[in-house]
């Protein structure tokens, strides 16, 4: 059985993420709590804090989760509606459960696990899909666990304004449209930035479920009113959220869309000037353009990459090597490692914006070499994925023998020049993604495209 996927179980909540499933998985989830050691009623390591989002269907499933987790024996914290972030902060010493669909559709949901301030790793992830398959029941009536209800949000803002502070300067004088897109990012964002100085306009600052006032994932297409908004005013810049908060988009006061691994280059290499590390690591995922390499070698680090979706594998596994990690990242998704091991959209609209007042965002924007980025999908059917990669890993450096090749997460090419392309199968969708980043980056997308359609007409 395989629930998870790169961000946890996520799907309809009517045929997926149904009650039913969020008492297994919480069940499973506390068993997981139990048998970590903290068996002793009370034992705050085998606690559970539990929370969801602002979703219509949230409170039934987080009943639904809790249920199944003090039916296993652990002890619920009910954490109630706040930001992922603030839930994976809650975690640190527990375990945590977030009911969150982040920015899928209002009809969906999710469940989120974390333990110590990361979420679950593969091999606690397959623990809890067999533990489901196995349809366990409850521990004995006396054994069964405790809740009660906890406040974490206004501990979370102030851990973030005091992490913001060690960065930057004051944001007094600074003005910032925060759209907040009816999600959680209305509960933490704008009183972040106004307690670190900044004047904030939110839109869309009330939480609600239906998402009524943008779709609740943050595109150039979502985002038109917050774009309209920054045009028309006097901002500094706008941010953008997702349904969860863990998601950023960031907004010049033109309106324009800093492109999101502009946005990584200019904190990776921030972090990089700011450690005293001797190898200080930035982690992040094959498809991250190569300005995140430039900037991050000119600032006297250098990048490791990891598949996506298991950026915590990725800073393990550099830590393992000797590297010291100041900073990991995806596209739109950032783990400030000096602030804890989580995704954390809030704590990098704190950053970006201490940055922003001490350099201005142009200034922040100039170093960074933005080469045209491309990206596209071929028709796969799941059944030839692997056999188009194999042919993929011959056929593409033979097409481009000047070029360096990786085959740890697909077919990734760098060319001497700095520009690059990536050939990965979805693991979600019935497509093979390329990406390419060049000066005539039109030109090597279709020429590699052209290439990987022969693999997948050619795979069995």
């Amino acid at each position: 059985m395989e629930l998870f996927g790169t961000a946890g179980i996520r799907g309809s909540a009517r045929t997926r993420v149904t009650p039913e499933l969020a008492v297994a998985v919480g069940r499973a989830i506390g068993t997981e709590a139990v048998s970590s050691g903290g068996s002793e009623r009370g034992d705050e390591s085998a606690a559970v804090v539990v929370g969801r989002d602002g979703r219509t269907t949230g409170p039934a499933l987080a009943a639904a989760v809790e249920a199944g987790i003090e039916s296993a024996g652990a002890d619920v914290r009910r954490a109630g509606v706040l930001p992922t972030p603030a839930l994976a902060y809650a975690s640190v010493g527990r375990y945590g459960v977030m009911l969150t669909a982040s920015h899928n559709p209002p009809a969906d949901n999710g469940i989120k696990a974390f333990v110590d301030g990361e979420e679950f790793a593969r091999e606690r992830e397959r623990r809890v899909e067999a533990r489901v398959e196995d349809e366990r029941s409850p521990v004995a009536w006396d054994a069964w666990g405790d809740a009660e209800d906890v406040d974490v949000r206004s501990a979370y803002r102030d851990a973030v304004v005091a992490y913001a502070r060690r960065y930057g300067a004051s944001a007094e004088g600074l003005d910032v449209a925060v759209d907040c897109g009816n999600g959680m990012a209305a509960l933490g964002t704008p009183r972040v930035l106004r307690e670190l100085g900044a004047r904030v306009v939110t839109l869309n600052g009330q939480v609600d479920g239906h998402f009524p006032g943008r779709g609740s994932k943050p595109t150039p297409e979502t985002l038109a009113d917050l774009r309209a908004f920054l045009r028309d005013g006097e901002f500094d810049f706008g941010i953008a959220h997702d349904g969860d908060a863990d998601r950023i988009v960031v907004v010049d006061g033109e309106g324009e869309i800093l492109h999101e691994d502009t946005v990584v280059a200019i904190l990776a290499s921030h972090f990089v000037g700011a450690s005293d590390a001797a190898d200080p690591v930035v982690v992040t995922t094959p498809n991250a353009s190569g300005r995140i390499d430039e900037r991050v070698r000119d600032a006297g680090g250098r990048v490791e990459r990891v598949r996506l979706g298991a950026l915590h594998e990725g800073i393990a596994s550099a830590r393992a090597a000797g590297g010291d990690v100041v900073f990991a990242a995806e596209p739109w998704k950032h783990v400030h490692i000096p602030h804890g091991g989580w995704i954390d959209g809030i704590a990098s609209a704190a950053v970006l914006t201490r940055l922003v007042a001490a350099e201005g965002l142009d200034g922040l924007r100039g170093p960074v070499r933005e080469r045209p980025y491309r990206k596209l999908s071929v028709d796969c059917p799941d059944d030839r994925k692997a056999g188009a990669m194999e042919r993929l890993e011959s056929t593409l450096p033979a097409a481009f023998p000047d070029a360096s090749v990786d085959t740890e997460y697909g077919v990734r090419l760098e060319f001497p020049d700095g520009s690059w392309t990536l050939v990965r199968p979805s693991g979600t969708e019935p497509y093979v993604r390329v990406y390419g980043e060049a000066d005539e980056v039109d030109a090597l997308v279709d020429e590699v495209r052209s290439i990987v359609a022969a693999a997948v007409d050619g795979a069995t």
